[in-house]
């Protein structure tokens, strides 16, 4: 059964600013990868289709396929996780989610939907508007 991750995007003000990141990063590193402190103990969920779920701005805003979980010590010792993410973002159904520290496990059937593809009726509108719509409920 797939598994995913949730994770605060901090310092992000939309995903326009998250993809800014993402092509820096693959600029200068070749791929995307976010570090954090722990290792999921429920890798081989994660690795069978899960994604990296992005709160930005108090909103579940959009989703990164996870391709690999890797464990490292840093230079203080310290052991590590590098997530290594797929660089499309795909935009999610916004919901509201309030602050928490680190990540989370979000279970499939809890994840919101990704938002409709381009040559449907809501695509034509611009994304900020479609999110700030279904946030409000008019979509």
């Amino acid at each position: 059964m797939t598994l995913n991750l949730i994770k605060l995007c901090v310092g992000a003000e939309s995903i326009a600013d998250l993809e800014e990141w993402i092509a820096l990063r693959l600029r200068l590193a070749g791929e995307q990868i976010h570090t954090t402190r722990m290792m999921p103990k429920n890798r081989e969920a994660i690795l069978d289709g899960g994604s990296l779920y992005w709160v930005i701005k108090g909103v579940v805003s959009c989703r990164q396929r996870i391709l690999d979980l890797r464990g490292h010590r840093d230079e203080d010792g310290i052991s590590r996780c590098d997530i290594v993410l797929d660089p499309t973002v795909v935009p999610v159904d916004p919901r509201p989610r309030g602050p928490f520290q680190g990540w989370r496990y979000l279970s499939a059937s809890d994840a919101p939907p990704d938002l409709p593809g381009a040559g449907t009726p809501d695509a034509e509108l611009p994304m900020e508007l479609q999110r700030q719509l279904r946030v409000i409920g008019l979509v």
